[in-house]
């Protein structure tokens, strides 16, 4: 059982595949954390819930028969407001009274097998046998509010899942002012904090930093996650390295506004939260009404810093992405966007399309321009109709001569915006975000739509409902460019816009959840001006992200290396474009390790030698697309960390097959070059396909691959290669 509550101590184990986490109902019904770490065979973990004897200046709670017990020091499960815990809290309820303290006691749970989903959120699944549950309900009594703290095991992952349902029990009315998805308290401050930070064609930096004592939030109040900062945190020991060392990874299934806080007390010890930002955030519960907080995964590694990644990547693949295209191979696509920008007509994309059928290429993208009286970026957005001075024969017949061709059709759509220059807005000026008496703020000349109202979403819906059901769409990459200012919705009443920021994102879920239903087979691809919505919440509905909308390969190293920190190859959106100073072989080598697709005029930015490379690029795409999409991604040397080569290598999940893969930034100093492979099995024996040469897996481990007979003298900045390894 992976779940169990030991009752002669009180105390409560969740075991994974590697973990355990623990904690315990100490007197008075506190619930105290006891353990996060190494999988442990012991059920009385109770003394660790000690840290030493508060100080004078501490609260208590005299019914408490304990002298080191105090609010003040002690590891909470959930902590609250107010209450004696002068901590960073997790839940804080200002109830009819008026004041916030917060102060939850256990009153019951229950454990049963399965994954409960989470009404109007996405979240993790589990199919029969696969997963189990445990459920702690808590009271605050003086203002009634239930908190249901809700913990999934995944049996055959080291993933622990939490989330907390609110519930107002009480006579009055109570307001949430933070109600965070989880805490995890760490018993040391000697780690360090991994996380992602960036901007707009520059995302996913990794940032690796010693904890502190005080406060650090990441943190997003944006709308959306945005660039800026990576709803996602890893801890390690300072000496834990990429296949060493034990890391905890934490990442929120949120695409709005978030915060990871994590305080360093006095004691040396750290606690982090994670959950909806506070800021702006307020959220009223009439009695009987309840808030579900989103879900916060934790993955557990002993193995470093890449086993913690390889276990989100294979775990959102089989336990968040619900699309059929998660595990099914995806069409290999060219986009017209960097091609031809606004500039485009029908005749022009079945001219891309035929030169790209002759390359391989299998579908074809249609992006920005196709509707309204979009021409440029100034008009139109919010106007789903087909420009038929562009699409002369109208977007059925484009499509079928398209599909003519053997190619694929694909959409663009950005379905949260309009421009003030639309007929949208002109009919509906109020559906456009805006706090009333203020100066409304304009970014790429756009508004944002009200997506908390319904009759927003259900207009469009149908705007998007009448192109998708009459026309043969396989694909829609699904855009976001500005996030939100001047918030509050003309819908909500005054003690109801601290809910503007939350109910706009269970809006945008709720859009995608009916486009995903009516055309469960159109691959969905998010996008948010490149990376700025890069979020599990988005894997939920699309199983694939526009990474960046910078697709130079070298600077995408950074990015990709960044976000496959977190986030499956198979998820990052990455392309071949003719807006590079590296070659087209290492465009290649960079966008194949993600979903791989091209952003260039077929016709004219292509040599006779490029097209003969993009060719085996192609070749290359099918021939790897089961290792790159579904194998074990291992980074062997970070773009961040060496200022000369990246490396990196996917091994398959039987570990008879290999793929290494180099890229030169610049020249090295030393041109004898040795890599150690990763991941292989050492016994069994690995020919390289180039060479015919035989090694076995110990020897590519240990001894490594010798490369120095590549060139490094005249072939750098910018160039690549790629060893494939089988086994005979």
């Amino acid at each position: 059982m992976p779940i169990t509550f030991d009752q002669q101590h009180h105390v409560f184990k969740l075991d994974t595949s590697v973990s355990t986490y623990a904690f315990m109902v100490y007197q008075e019904n506190y619930l105290v954390h006891l353990y996060y770490g190494a999988k442990l065979p012991d059920t009385d973990l109770s003394y660790l819930m000690y840290r030493g004897k508060f100080d004078s200046l501490s609260p208590y709670n005299p019914k408490v028969e304990d002298l080191f017990f105090s609010p003040d020091i002690q590891p909470f499960e959930y902590p609250t407001n107010g209450a004696g815990d002068f901590r960073i809290s997790a839940l804080s309820v200002r109830g009819g009274s008026g004041d916030a303290v917060t102060d939850i006691r256990y009153v019951s749970h229950k454990i049963y097998d399965g994954k409960p989903s989470l009404p109007g959120l996405p979240a993790t699944f589990a199919q029969e046998g696969q997963a189990q549950t445990l459920e702690v309900e808590t009271v605050d009594a003086v203002t009634g509010v239930k908190s249901t703290l809700l913990y999934t095991v995944f049996e055959d992952y080291p993933v622990i899942t939490r989330s907390v349902r609110l519930e107002n029990g009480g006579e009055a009315p109570v307001v949430l002012e933070r109600a965070y998805s989880s805490c995890v308290e760490l018993p040391t401050m000697d780690l360090d904090m991994v996380h992602l930070w960036g901007k707009w064609w520059n995302e996913n930096n990794t940032e690796r930093r010693a904890l502190q004592h005080g406060i650090t939030s990441i943190q997003s109040k944006r709308g959306m996650t945005g660039s800026n900062h990576n709803p996602f945190v890893a801890f390690a020991h300072p000496s834990t390295t990429e296949e060493s060392g034990e890391v905890w990874g934490m990442n929120f299934i949120y695409s709005g506004n978030f915060a990871i806080d994590t305080e360093v007390d006095t004691r040396g010890t750290t606690r982090v939260l994670m959950g909806i930002n506070p800021t702006d955030f307020r959220w009223r519960l009439e009695p009987g009404e309840s808030f579900q907080t989103p879900e916060a995964v934790l993955v557990y590694s002993d193995k470093g810093l890449g086993a913690m990644s390889r276990t989100f990547h294979h775990f959102y693949l089989d336990h968040l992405c619900r699309s059929e295209w998660a595990k099914k191979k995806r069409p290999l696509l060219i986009n017209s966007w960097e091609a031809a920008f606004f500039d485009f007509d029908d005749d022009k994309l079945v001219a891309f399309a035929q030169e790209a059928k002759k390359l391989g290429i299998e579908m074809l993208v249609m992006d920005d321009g196709w509707f309204g009286t979009r021409n440029d970026d100034l008009r139109g957005l919010g106007d789903w109709y087909v420009n038929e001075k562009k699409l002369k024969g109208g977007l059925s017949h484009l499509i079928e001569r398209v599909n003519a061709l053997g190619l694929k059709f694909g959409i663009w759509y950005e379905p949260e915006m309009v421009n003030p220059d639309s007929d949208l807005y002109r009919a509906h000026p109020d559906w456009a975000i805006r706090a009333k008496g203020r100066e409304h703020s304009i970014s790429r000349y756009q508004c944002v739509l009200d997506m908390t109202r319904k009759d927003v979403r259900d207009n469009i819906f149908q705007q998007m409902y009448n192109v998708l059901s009459q026309n043969k769409i396989d694909y829609i990459k699904w855009d976001c460019n500005r996030n939100i200012t001047e918030a509050a919705s003309a819908t909500l009443p005054p003690e109801r816009q601290g809910e503007f920021f939350h109910r706009y994102v269970l809006g945008v879920y709720d859009l995608m959840d009916r486009i995903t239903t009516a055309f469960p087979h159109i691959l969905l691809e998010n996008c948010s001006s490149g990376g700025c919505r890069f979020d599990a919440g988005m894997l939920y509905y699309a199983p694939q992200i526009w990474t960046s909308d910078c697709t130079d390969p070298i600077e995408r190293l950074t990015i990709q290396f960044g976000a496959s920190l977190c986030y499956p190859v198979a998820a990052m959106g990455a392309h071949v474009s003719a807006n590079s100073r590296a070659s087209v072989k290492t465009r290649g080598v960079v966008a194949m390790s993600g979903t791989f697709g091209y952003e260039l005029d077929p016709r004219t930015e292509l040599t006779d030698e490029e097209r003969e490379v993009v060719l085996q690029q192609v070749a290359d795409y099918h021939k790897y697309y089961d290792l790159i999409h579904f194998g074990d991604l291992y980074r062997l040397t970070a773009p961040t960390e060496n200022p000369y080569l990246a490396d990196w290598q996917f091994v398959s999940p039987d570990k008879n097959e290999a793929l290494f893969c180099r890229v030169i930034m610049r020249r090295p100093p030393n041109l004898y070059q040795s890599v150690c492979l990763a991941g292989l099995d050492p016994d069994k024996i690995y020919v390289d396909e180039e060479t015919g040469k035989a090694y076995s897996g110990a020897l590519l481990m240990h001894g490594g691959i010798d490369l120095s007979a590549y060139d490094y003298a005249n072939n750098y900045d910018g160039d690549s290669f790629m060893k494939h390894f089988v086994v005979r």
